[in-house]
């Protein structure tokens, strides 16, 4: 069988019914046959395990554990709502059914206390504080039990509800009508920043009717209050704490910075912004230093009293302050820094000035 041409093998059957047997037996000698059978098997037959499975038999062989199912969250499925526009009195809303053109409105406007009315329904249906989503959401449990899981759609067309105003020491002013939520930093960077001349302070006005959206124990101390107020450099970084979203009626302001004055003989007489502390070397230093013939040992801070008219003068040696022999003086608000000048020293000076040009003039001798 093994000398037998291979084109007698390809066509005699019994000389491929011999080829089978002889391989056969060679595999059994040498442990093969296992994989011989399988890989002898026709294309289209089943595996024991594959016809097991396909009967539904629950056989040891054929069952497999079942691998724990992992649920993949889209990135919107536990997303924050609060970025989500909330429709408010005045807005105009486009409100599509599926396949009911005659339950679709446009153009339907918000009531002042939040509502709309819509047909077939006789209760107005409260569509304030609600996002797009939400509202639709609503309209369509409502036509329930007239319809079958009916399919609705709200798009804002008009944004009239919400508006807010920044004033102060900011690059513009203006009011601004929002289609979004925003934080305080977005609105103060559309009102392009803080002027130069801005405190530290930057407060929020809320409307009376600002925390109408909230729910009760929710409701934020500072809309409670009607007033809050953060420090700017906090606001500007974008502290969760100091960058509050911002409800329909809010007002900000930011105040100017309070001054100091530095005045007398120094280069550069100035009001400075007191945005941050200044002690009386750096304000001198801000006013471009002293000038000559300056008194250093007896400058003089003038000083109003809280709550009163009254003044407090307070005398430092800026001579012992630069060689750390006297605390620096902190300034507060509205302080006068006045610079002296030496009364000595402004008159021989004033002399030098007179005298010298008269002696240049007169005539050189020698003397032998």
């Amino acid at each position: 069988m093994w000398n037998m041409p291979k084109s007698q093998l390809r066509t005699d059957p019994k000389s491929t019914i011999g080829f089978r047997h002889g391989l056969l037996t060679h595999a059994r000698w040498f442990g093969l046959l296992p994989c011989v059978l399988l890989m002898w098997q026709p294309a289209g037959a089943q595996t024991s395990a594959e016809k097991t499975q396909a009967t539904g038999a629950t056989t040891a062989a054929v069952v497999t554990p079942k691998q724990p199912v992992t649920q993949l969250k889209t990135p919107f499925s536990n997303a924050a709502t609060d970025e989500h526009y909330k429709i408010g009195p005045g807005d105009v809303l486009d409100i599509r059914i599926l396949n009911r053109p005659n339950l679709s409105r446009d153009a339907v406007r918000v009531e002042g206390n939040g509502t709309i009315r819509m047909p077939l329904i006789d209760t107005p249906i409260m569509a304030g504080c609600l996002s797009e989503s939400e509202l639709a959401k609503e309209i369509s449990n409502r036509y329930l039990k007239f319809y079958r899981n009916p399919q609705v759609d709200v798009f804002i067309k008009e944004f009239k509800g919400s508006q807010v105003a920044i004033i102060g020491f900011v690059g513009e002013q203006g009011r601004f009508q929002l289609q979004r939520r925003i934080r305080l930093l977005d609105l103060l960077t559309y009102a392009k920043g803080p002027a130069t001349n801005a405190g530290q302070t930057i407060n929020v006005v809320h409307s009376p009717t600002a925390h109408q959206c909230d729910e009760g124990d929710q409701v934020n101390e500072s809309l409670a209050t009607g007033f809050a107020s953060y420090r700017l450099r906090d606001t500007m970084l974008g502290a969760e704490a100091a960058n509050p979203y911002l409800e329909n009626g809010d007002i900000v302001t930011l105040p100017e910075a309070d001054q100091i004055y530095v005045v007398g003989n120094v280069k550069v007489p100035r009001a400075i912004p007191l945005k941050e502390p200044i002690t009386l070397s750096q304000a001198i230093a801000m006013a471009g230093g002293l000038g000559m013939d300056s008194k250093k040992e007896k400058i003089r801070v003038v000083r109003q009293q809280p709550g009163s008219n009254t003044k407090k003068e307070i005398y430092a040696d800026l001579s012992a302050i630069e060689k750390k022999k006297a605390e620096d003086i902190s300034l507060m608000p509205n302080d006068i820094v006045d610079v002296p000048t030496s009364g000595a020293k402004s008159l021989i000076r004033s002399l030098m000035g007179t005298i010298a040009p008269s002696v240049g003039q007169l005539p050189v001798r020698v003397i032998p």
